[in-house]
């Protein structure tokens, strides 16, 4: 499933409350006026957009009807989404040119911040790059072994002290680790403490002393993990973090469970900080770099029928692309019985059947460990 794809499918439930809501409103009139424009405003704020946000989407909204002379009320709802875009553009992109870059990872408990970390981890080694976890948050119980099984299931290093260990410490080792393995991103699991915020401050200000010391010129990130099923309350909990901590982006998780989604709009144009990722899954592979015009059209439309044909007809020519290789591969490997039998597989079932039913298999092989 593509990335498109995947985002559309997890916007649903926020798709078909706030969507679904506006339809309706337009649907109700004939005429674009200020009645209009109020129903707009209300039905955004319910689908926690928040106040300031949709006031100014609604005013470029009238800016857009005078503009063009609009008289359709369907036509409002494009500019909407037209807007809705925009509003989101901008910064969402992770562009790292230091080896290693470092990213720290901030959030209150339950909020999927140690789940995260692991996806995070296993989408940067997806794309080629080396990573390795340090396991920085010593005072919450059991934060060390939850890291430890989701770098195991993402194929990455993790450094890790023993439980109330001085996070610092933890971050100077996995610094030091990352650099004698040639890492290209570290990501450390940091404190998420919010009933106390001197200490969080204190702390946090260790870790960057640290940083800033071991690798002075590297590129850095600080990301703010937050529950989206808690809409307005995220917007509030990220206020109350920018205030002691620098926090360069937002990842928004749990985004496929519940119908908050617009909450999005708020922390990107009230807070001025871009959303970096979004989980709209419970898989591995299911956190999602945030991409705003993917975003956009899955607030407002379903994936069209047309485009998931185009995407399988995509899949497949790649399939057929990798077939030679595949081949090649195959034949150059030592003839044990166990190649005997994949071989015998291809020629009675053909190499695409094959194929199709040995990643099935493996599918498989993961969705029971994911349970496990």
């Amino acid at each position: 499933m593509g990335v498109f794809k995947k985002i559309n499918f997890g916007l649903t439930k926020t798709r078909d409350n706030m969507s679904g809501s506006i339809d309706n409103v337009l649907n109700a009139f004939e005429e674009i006026g200020d009645e209009l424009y109020d129903e707009l405003i209300e039905v955004l704020v319910m689908g926690d957009v928040g106040v300031y946000t949709a006031e100014q989407i609604i005013e470029q909204v009238k800016e857009k009807v005078g503009k063009n002379g609009a008289q359709n009320t369907q036509q409002v709802r494009e500019y909407i989404k037209e807007i809705v875009a925009d509003m989101l553009s901008g910064d969402e992109e992770i562009d790292f040119v230091t080896q290693p870059a470092v990213i720290l990872v901030i959030g209150v408990n339950g909020v999927g911040k140690t789940t995260t970390i692991g996806k995070m981890a296993a989408y940067f080694k997806a794309q080629g790059k080396k990573v390795i976890l340090g396991a920085a948050d010593t005072f919450r119980a059991a934060a060390i072994d939850q890291l430890e099984i989701w770098a195991e299931r993402a194929g990455v290093d993790i450094v890790k002290h023993k439980e109330g260990a001085d996070p610092a410490a933890v971050i100077f080792d996995t610094i030091n680790a990352g650099i004698a393995r040639d890492a290209d991103i570290i990501i450390c699991d940091t404190a998420g403490r919010l009933h106390n915020k001197k200490n969080l401050m204190e702390e946090l200000a260790k870790i960057y002393k640290v940083i800033d010391r071991e690798l002075p010129y590297s590129d850095r990130e600080i990301f703010l993990v937050l529950d989206a099923t808690t809409g307005q309350n995220a917007v509030n909990q990220a206020k109350e973090f920018k205030a002691v901590a620098d926090i360069t982006g937002i990842i928004l998780t749990k985004l496929d469970g519940t119908a908050r989604g617009g909450v999005v709009l708020s922390i990107k144009n009230d807070l001025k900080v871009p959303v970096k990722f979004i989980g709209v899954g419970e898989g591995i592979d299911d956190l999602q770099p945030f991409n705003a015009q993917a975003f956009a059209e899955g607030l407002f439309d379903v994936v069209s029928e047309d485009f998931v044909e185009e995407e399988l007809e995509i899949q497949d020519n790649s399939i057929d692309t990798q077939e030679p290789e595949e081949i090649q591969k195959n034949q150059e490997l030592s003839q044990d019985e166990e190649q005997q039998e994949t071989k015998e597989k291809k020629k009675k079932k053909g190499f695409f059947d094959w194929f199709k039913t040995d990643k099935d298999d493996e599918t498989k092989e993961i969705e029971q460990g994911e349970d496990e």
